[in-house]
């Protein structure tokens, strides 16, 4: 593959609190995964993430969460497959009615934060989550980590689906995220975090916590809104896929 797709959580803000430069990181991301009020969020933050997406011509998904606006979406709550079911396509539909009012289309669908890890471990959980992307579309893709139950939840049911990996995120050889409660799960500086992604994007491998050599196939990597040097490190990052011979676009462009 000669592409990759870079995705971002944008919209996070609430009321007259704000996260992130999401004006400033938009632009240079192919995707955007926009929060849906669960974790952050409120509608008109919504809209007005939609219409700078529109405007910048970037893929728009769903960042669909479980709802813990205190916790930002990060601290696992109990939940049954129907209620996961449920209220991924509660928020799935939310950020419908503002892409279909904008004039735009819904492109993916990912979830986000304590819901994305579940999911990535508990089948059931997968299917439910799948099961709502492909109830409300069955053209949407969805958004996993790569190697997880999520991803094979999606193929299951004949999605088109993103596998995903992490650029400012640590990995533990068996392919899955080293927790954030651990210290140095999360890449602080810019330039080892652009060696991560360039080596995942490039050659389809990353170094584990432990040392070793992993490999992870990714169609999309992720970086996060809310870090302090997030602009920085999509710039940077940006520069490197391109120097690499690269292709930077979303799964669905041409």
């Amino acid at each position: 593959m000669n592409r990759i797709d870079l995705n971002g959580d944008l919209g996070e803000s609430f009321g007259a609190w704000r996260m992130g430069d999401d004006d400033a990181l938009l632009p240079l991301l192919s995707s955007a995964n926009i929060a849906c009020g669960f974790h952050a969020g409120d509608p008109e933050i919504m809209q007005r993430t939609v219409a700078q997406a529109v405007a910048h011509r970037v893929a728009i998904g769903a960042h669909v969460s479980l709802p813990d606006l205190q916790g930002f979406g990060r601290r696992e709550i109990a939940v049954t497959p129907a209620e996961a079911y449920a209220m991924t396509l509660y928020q799935i539909g939310a950020l419908h009615a503002f892409t279909r009012a904008a004039g735009a289309t819904l492109s993916h669908v990912k979830p986000h934060g304590a819901l994305y890890n579940m999911a990535a471990r508990d089948a059931l959980l997968a299917d439910a989550v799948a099961r709502a992307v492909h109830d409300f579309d069955p053209q949407l893709r969805l958004f996993g980590l790569a190697g997880s139950a999520l991803i094979e939840a999606g193929r299951k049911l004949g999605l088109a689906v993103a596998a995903e990996a992490f650029a400012d995120r640590r990995y533990r050889a068996d392919g899955s995220l080293q927790p954030r409660r651990e210290a140095g799960a999360v890449i602080e500086e810019v330039e080892p975090a652009v060696a991560q992604a360039l080596g995942i994007a490039r050659d389809g491998t990353v170094r584990a916590v432990d040392g070793q050599t992993v490999p992870l196939r990714a169609d999309t990597l992720c970086l996060h809104g809310d870090g302090p040097h997030a602009v920085q490190l999509a710039c940077r990052l940006r520069e490197a896929l391109d120097a690499a011979g690269l292709r930077i676009a979303a799964p669905d462009a041409a």
